[in-house]
Order: structure tokens, then C-alpha cells, then sequence
């Protein structure tokens, strides 16, 4: 109702329309798209926050405040940025990197699938999941350090029923990543508790003495077959590399007890080559003289019977001249006796009855270095 012309009097009511509430102002600029774009992206974010559980930013009201719709405005451009987010979580899930030195187990609903390879991947999650195990890196469990929680695994006793401590390191990695990942609950307790029961097997064959010193290198290759064999029976995948033997003393309680045996001992060993080798040495010159000795008697012997035969050969030879000639034999005998009598003596026997002159110069008719001159039968 007016009170007067088209535009209404100053005294009477207002017939004019109530002022609209201001809305959102948009740019008058020819780039009117990007601030919708930009809502459209807010409003999308919202509605997914709502769906995956949370609270729109205005309290839980998705209206304005002037009491819009109660629930969330489900548009197209909502729906697809919830599904692209709901696919790259699952393309993320799904797709796995594998390094050189790793490989992959990949499992359908808990169950062995396949084995992946290094590179990249794909296990369509959830329904199969990978299990990414490294299989070229080696792992070491020790045994008798005590960082296994047990202070005595490494005191073993020895065949000779001593007890010697000692310190090992099993060297491993996986073989077999399938049977790895299913057949053993805790690799590391396995391979300890294997390791251990090899290691007091072999100890218990061997004496205390070599395992200190010289066979080391033998116990340890004995250690990594019995060990390796057991695993393979187990099938536990587990490939053994090596075994570090780095110890193997006596117990820390009586290790000075012991050096003191091993001292006594080693001069006990001194003192037996000692006297072996003065043994040695007696025995080899005692028997050198012995067989000098032997020799000697053995070249006595054969001298006195080649004489014997000598002289019978003689014998037999001047009785066969005598039978055939007596008187000359007998007067060959006796100057031959005569000469060998009277050949050492200084004299010179002459026949005076022979008419010899005795005023001849006798003295040079002997030899050399003889002092007197005798005659018999006659003048000297």
C-alpha cells in the first residue's frame, strides 16, 4: 500500500522491496572460471572428508547459514575425486619396488603366489600382498658372547673331559625366500640352536689340545657342512656362507691354572727331545764303535787265516821239494834259517880256512852305521 506518487511519501510506510542478502561476490574479470574451479575443488575435499568419517568444516553443517540441506551435496566432480583418491591408494598399495640384492614373496589371501623379481612389481591389494626379503646380504649370529642371553654357550667339553670356551659367528643368508618366510618361526634362534648343538658334537669328538691349536680351520669346515645339512633338511632356505671360529680358551676361571699347565707341559716336552736326542746321539756313537769293532776283529780274523793258509801252502810246498831233493832242501832251509837269524846282527863271519886275508877293509864290507867287526875261525 502506497500513500502517494510512485516513489511513496517521507511520512507514510515503505512499499519498497527489503534489501536481498549479499551473496558471493564474484570478479567482474573475463576469468570468472578459476574461482569456481576453486570452489568446486573445496567443495570436493569436503564431501570426501565426509565420507571417509570426518567433519565438514562448518560444524557439520554443509548448508549456509541461512538452513540449506542438512546432508552433503553429492555432485559428479565429488564423486570422481573420490574415486581417483580411492584408485591411487590402491595403485599404491598395489605396485612395490624390489632391489638387486632383495626379492619378493608375493602371497594371494596368506597363500604362496609367486616370487618377484627386483624391478618393479605388481600385487593387486588386498587380495595379494608381497613380502620384500633381502636374500644377498649377509647376516651374522654369534654364539658364546653371551648377547644371545646365555652366559654358557660357549663353555663345551672336550673328549678328553676338559672344558674349553669358545666364540663363533654363523655367516648366512636366504637361499630360498619361499621356504624362509614359511618354514622357520625365528631364523635366528634355528641357526643358534643348530650351530650350538653341531659345535658341542664336534668338540666332544676332539681333544683339548688340537682345538687350541692346530685345527681351528678344520673345525670350523666341519661346523658350516653339519650345520648346512641340517638347514637343508629343515628346508629352511638358509644358505651358510661362512664360519668365523674366532676363540677357543680355556674358562676365564681357571685360565691362569691353565697356562701354568700348558708351561709345565711344554718344558716336560723340552726336557724328553732333550734327552731323546742325548739318547739319539749315545746310542748312534756306541754303535759306530761297535761296528768298528766287528770290522776290525772281522779283518783280524781274516788276516790270521789267510797267514795260517799262507804258511801251510809254504809248508806243503817245501815238504814236495824236500821228497824230491832232501840234502839240498835241508841246505837251502838252513841258510834261508841262518839268514833270517843273523841278518839283523853286526858281524862279519869269514872262513879262515879258506885262506882269506884278514888285512882286508872289513869295515867296508858292512853297511853303513854297524861298530865292530867280528871273525870267527880266524883273525878279526
Amino acid at each position: 500500500m502506497t500513500n502517494g506518487g510512485p516513489w511513496g511519501s517521507g511520512g507514510g510506510g515503505d512499499d519498497r522491496e527489503p534489501p536481498r542478502r549479499p551473496g558471493p561476490r564474484r570478479p567482474q574479470d573475463s576469468n570468472n572460471a578459476i574461482p569456481e574451479i576453486d570452489e568446486l575443488m573445496k567443495k570436493g575435499s569436503e564431501q570426501l572428508r565426509v565420507l571417509m568419517g570426518g567433519r565438514s568444516g562448518n560444524g557439520g553443517r554443509s548448508g549456509g547459514g541461512g538452513g540449506g540441506g542438512a546432508g552433503p551435496a553429492f555432485t559428479l566432480g565429488t564423486l570422481g575425486l573420490g574415486a581417483l583418491a580411492l584408485v591411487a591408494v590402491w595403485a599404491w598399495s598395489s605396485f612395490y619396488t624390489v632391489q638387486q640384492n632383495e626379492r619378493s614373496v608375493e602371497l594371494m589371501f596368506g597363500k604362496y603366489n609367486a616370487t618377484g623379481n627386483p624391478g618393479l612389481n605388481f600385487a593387486p591389494w588386498p587380495v595379494v600382498t608381497a613380502e620384500v626379503i633381502p636374500v644377498t646380504d649377509e647376516r651374522t649370529t654369534e654364539i658364546g658372547t653371551g648377547r644371545g642371553g646365555d652366559m654358557d654357550s660357549g663353555l663345551m667339553l672336550t673328549g678328553d673331559q676338559n672344558i674349553v670356551d669358545v666364540n663363533y659367528q654363523i655367516v648366512w643368508n636366504v637361499s630360498d625366500p619361499q621356504k624362509f618366510l614359511f618354514n622357520l618361526a625365528d631364523p635366528e634362534d634355528t641357526i643358534r640352536a643348530v650351530s650350538e648343538s653341531a659345535m658341542r658334537d664336534i668338540i666332544a669328538r676332539s681333544e683339548l689340545a688340537p682345538i687350541l691349536n692346530r685345527d681351528r680351520g678344520v673345525i670350523a669346515a666341519d661346523l658350516r657342512t653339519a650345520v648346512q645339512g641340517t638347514l637343508d633338511s629343515y628346508e629352511a632356505g638358509i644358505n651358510i656362507v661362512r664360519v668365523n671360529f674366532n676363540r677357543a680358551d680355556p674358562p676365564r676361571e681357571v685360565i691362569d691354572s691353565f697356562r701354568d699347565v700348558q708351561a709345565a707341559q711344554q718344558e716336560r716336552d723340552k726336557l724328553e727331545k732333550q734327552a731323546d736326542a742325548y739318547a739319539n746321539k749315545v746310542t748312534a756313537e756306541a754303535r759306530g764303535a761297535a761296528a768298528q769293532i766287528q770290522q776290525e776283529a772281522e779283518a783280524y780274523r781274516a788276516q790270521v787265516v789267510n797267514d795260517a793258509q799262507g804258511q801251510a801252502a809254504r809248508f806243503l810246498s817245501v815238504y814236495e821239494e824236500y821228497r824230491k831233493a832232501p840234502e839240498v832242501t835241508k841246505r837251502r832251509m838252513f841258510y834261508e834259517t841262518m839268514s833270517q837269524t843273523l841278518g839283523g846282527v853286526n858281524k862279519v863271519v869269514i872262513d879262515g880256512e879258506a885262506g882269506t886275508v884278514p888285512y882286508l877293509p872289513l869295515d867296508r864290507l858292512r853297511p853303513q852305521g854297524m861298530a865292530s867287526t867280528t871273525t870267527s875261525g880266524g883273525t878279526n
